[in-house]
């Protein structure tokens, strides 16, 4: 395992400031909301991510929704997988490399779920960094394989056995088209777009330990 000339950081830049952003958003959005009135519902209906089909869509909203949640428990494991697999990708990955991929997981989960919400006719928002975070949990599993992860901080198990497992259940949960409120198809778009970058990276030479700001 090698790292960027900078020396290893627990809190590198991109992650750092992804953190803050979405703190932010989640903060204002909350006091907002809370006010009652239109503020509140205007800013869901410009920022999160609507169908193509719906009159709220806007083309910024494949960026901003990620910086959008529903509530604590959703902000807060988003960020937490985050900094934990994305500190160690911005420190092995250098930021510039590590933003490109987070934002190109991050739109192409969204991409996904509108092709998904446009054949099953869906109409609603769409919020939250999670095709995003997918998409850095699929990279860590492929950079480091057999790094071990702690499954519920206690049961040890391989980073590549993690991802696939994770995968398969959001496979099986969309395809199940269960009605718990989570979009499992841009969970997998996440991770596949991520697959895609890092597979053209490995092609072309730029996707292994040379990639450094």
């Amino acid at each position: 395992m090698s790292y960027s000339p900078q020396g290893f950081r627990m809190l590198p830049t991109a992650v750092k400031h992804i953190l803050i952003i979405n703190i932010i958003m989640f903060l204002a959005t909350l006091v907002l909301e809370r006010m009652g009135g239109p503020t509140g519902r205007m800013i869901t209906n410009m920022l999160a991510l609507w169908p193509a089909e719906s009159p709220y869509f806007h083309f910024w909203q494949p960026v901003t929704y990620m910086f959008m949640h529903g509530g604590f428990d959703h902000i807060f494991f988003n960020m937490f997988a985050l900094w934990m697999f994305g500190y160690i990708l911005e420190n092995y990955w250098g930021t510039k490399r590590f933003l490109v991929y987070y934002f190109v997981c991050g739109i192409g989960a969204a991409i996904v779920n509108m092709l998904v919400m446009h054949y099953t006719h869906g109409i609603y928002p769409t919020v939250g960094a999670s095709g995003a975070v997918y998409g850095i949990l699929l990279a860590f599993g492929m950079m480091f394989p057999e790094e071990r992860i702690y499954l519920y901080f206690l049961m040890p198990i391989k980073a590549k056995w993690f991802v696939i497992g994770y995968a398969a259940i959001e496979l099986f949960e969309g395809i199940m088209a269960s009605h718990d409120g989570i979009a499992h198809f841009a969970h997998l778009g996440g991770m596949l777009f991520g697959l895609i970058l890092i597979l053209y990276w490995k092609r072309t030479g730029g996707g292994h330990r040379k990639l450094y700001d």
